[in-house]
């Protein structure tokens, strides 16, 4: 029984060491990304990672609160993502309006 329990310690223990990579390399293309919707898609994909994390976390520990964690971290991932995406669609929708401006102007 205690193999067990080592093998399970250990393989979570990886699955969260390849999660924090990715965090890393979602952090990165949020940085970088060309465009605003690929940040955007980074930003969630690092909060549900994280929220996969901190319910590994929660089942290695045997701490029943980190489940609430994880759930509140859901929310606020999830409104996040929601504000980003209605600020982005405000700005682009601000450039359209600009861009037939200019070209009613110029006609």
């Amino acid at each position: 029984m205690e193999s067990l329990e080592n093998a399970y310690s250990i393989f979570l223990t990886m699955v969260l060491v390849i999660l924090a990579i990715l965090v890393i390399l979602c952090l990165v293309r949020a940085i970088i990304g060309p465009r605003v919707a690929d940040r955007i898609v980074s930003v969630n994909m690092m909060g549900t990672m994280v929220i996969v994390m901190i319910a590994i976390l929660a089942l290695m520990f045997g701490e029943g609160y980190l489940a609430d964690i994880c759930l509140i971290y859901a929310m606020i991932s999830f409104l996040a993502v929601i504000v980003l995406t209605k600020v982005y669609m405000g700005v682009y929708r601000e450039s359209r309006k600009a861009e037939r401006k200019d070209e009613t102007d110029r006609q």
